[in-house]
């Protein structure tokens, strides 16, 4: 039997058809430590979005005169993860009630935001919103705006918190907080 007839007998495997979500809540360490561990979702990219400057640098970003917020651009599988279930997580995960904050975290690149890609995730993200109203008792802040254009951040920045998990902020930050909705059982355990 020739490799090219045994290659023509072997299905490929079905790719795994996904959607894309850009949240802001916070530092993206945070943001994409806990959406990493969130079953459905296929890869975290931390970046930059929502500003006025083109390909901005987290310097810039942290200088807090681009506009720009720091969030995390998720692929998830629609099949597993729905976007309303994404966004419960996401308003879990952080205070959306805080504006310009998380933490000890402040400046509007720390923003709570959804960037919608379509109509339907505007719907969703409105309905959300008023959802996760009842959770909270300060009104929420969380802007929910169409995504301009993604820059994803340097190459450090991704993957950060699994990569530095000994680093005082994943320390005393970001494990608390994906402890939290672990325990809770929101996230995925390591």
């Amino acid at each position: 039997m020739s490799t090219q007839s045994l290659s023509a007998a072997t299905p490929a495997a079905p790719a795994v058809k996904t959607e894309t979500a850009v949240l802001g809540g916070g530092c993206f360490w945070c943001i994409e430590a806990v959406f990493q561990r969130l079953p459905g979702v296929t890869k975290v990219v931390s970046g930059y979005t929502g500003g006025h400057v083109k390909n901005p640098t987290y310097k810039e970003v942290c200088g807090g005169d681009t506009g720009h917020a720091e969030v995390a651009k998720i692929e998830f599988d629609p099949a597993v993860l729905g976007y309303a279930k994404l966004l419960e997580v996401f308003f879990e995960a952080h205070d959306p009630t805080t504006m310009n904050s998380q933490g000890g975290d402040h400046g509007t690149q720390y923003r709570s935001a959804i960037f919608y890609l379509n109509e339907e995730q505007k719907k969703v993200a409105e309905q959300a919103k008023l959802d996760a109203k009842t959770n909270w008792a300060s009104p929420i802040v969380t802007e929910i705006t169409a995504l301009p254009v993604f820059y994803p951040a340097e190459g450090y920045h991704q993957n950060y918190f699994n990569e530095n998990s000994g680093q005082g902020y994943c320390r005393m930050v970001i494990r608390p907080k994906v402890k939290k909705l672990q325990d809770k059982g929101v996230i995925s355990k390591d």
